[in-house]
């Protein structure tokens, strides 16, 4: 019996690649397969893939032309054939005991969706940053009853496992950014309990090639995502839970798109998104006072954040985009 199907996307990351295939083959969990995903690399990824297909029969290798990140995770998915499903970026790295841990927890909980912690990492391995989940929330959470896990979580596929029939009828959305706020909250709404570990088994890389990436359009995709979302949340079990899909519609479509836009060099296109996000906060009529009081676990979200952060976010709220933008150059 094949537990847990773990889905490797593989793009030209032959740096990487050997440390993250490292750390699946050395899980605890038996009945694991781990399903690696040649996305059309041109580098040497394929090679060290076969490296560890002929030593490592649970690793199973396939090879496509590049469609992108959903398209290779779907492919995936198609081809798994465990009780859960898991996600791991070709980039990363997992604790040996991540997937017995959750596959335990799903088990003794019959969780639809387990969640644990991740930090990031930094390529010597320091740890750069613990990024908690649901601290506040039991281990076993039942959603009617504790449905902030809803507006609360990170909507990362990479540090959870899912139970295989969530996916029927559902896919990541193929060509856009952040398929994961799109697809991975309309999963959890088909959930009636999910389970979580504080223990922190995701080491999620910060590479330094990611510093200078380009901030494009595709940021608009985040406001899409939360659109898609909530139209789903609005047909689910959970419509009555307004509060909470306001709450993830302030985290997600306001802070986490603001955070993207302030990376966003050209000041045209800064302009043109930043009138796409104020069309979005007046279609849901978020007031400056119900964003600034906006509370995550339980917490005040923007009094907890750095100081440079504080000062940005105020600053575009309070209309001060000018010298919000003189501050950006400076800083870049």
């Amino acid at each position: 019996m094949i537990k847990v199907s773990v889905i490797v996307p593989v793009y030209n990351v032959e740096k990487y690649l050997r440390g993250c295939l490292g750390s699946l083959v050395g899980q605890t969990l038996p009945g694991l397969e781990v399903i690696v995903v040649n996305d059309g690399s041109t580098d040497g990824s394929q090679q060290i893939i076969d490296e560890f297909a002929q030593k490592y029969p649970f690793i199973k290798s396939f090879v496509k032309e590049n469609g992108g990140l959903s398209d290779a995770r779907n492919f995936g998915l198609r081809h798994a054939v465990g009780a859960y499903i898991g996600f791991v970026d070709s980039d990363d790295t997992v604790a040996a005991q991540m997937f017995a841990e959750m596959y335990s927890l799903a088990e003794r909980h019959n969780a639809g969706m387990v969640i644990c912690n991740l930090q990031k990492v930094d390529e010597t391995g320091k740890v750069r940053q613990k990024l908690p989940q649901i601290p506040q929330l039991p281990e076993r959470v039942v959603l009617e009853e504790h449905f902030s896990a809803f507006s609360d979580l990170s909507y990362f596929a990479c540090n959870k496992i899912f139970r295989k029939d969530l996916f029927n009828g559902k896919k990541f959305k193929k060509g856009v950014h952040f398929e994961d706020i799109q697809l991975i909250p309309q999963l959890l709404l088909q959930c009636k309990t999910i389970a979580h570990t504080n223990e922190y088994l995701y080491n999620y890389l910060e590479r330094t090639d990611s510093i200078t990436r380009t901030h494009t359009a595709k940021g608009l995709d985040i406001l899409h995502a939360v659109e898609e979302v909530t139209a789903a949340f609005e047909r689910s079990r959970y419509a009555h839970k307004t509060r909470e899909l306001r709450n993830f519609q302030i985290l997600e479509g306001v802070y986490t798109f603001l955070a993207y836009l302030a990376l966003v060099k050209d000041d045209v296109l800064y302009r043109m998104m930043s009138a796409e996000f104020k069309k979005y906060r007046t279609k849901y009529g978020f007031s400056f006072l119900e964003i600034l009081r906006y509370q995550r676990f339980e917490k005040n979200y923007l009094l907890y954040l750095p100081t440079k952060k504080k000062i940005y976010y105020l600053l575009y709220f309070l209309k001060q985009e000018k010298l919000l933008r003189k501050l950006l150059r400076h800083r870049s």
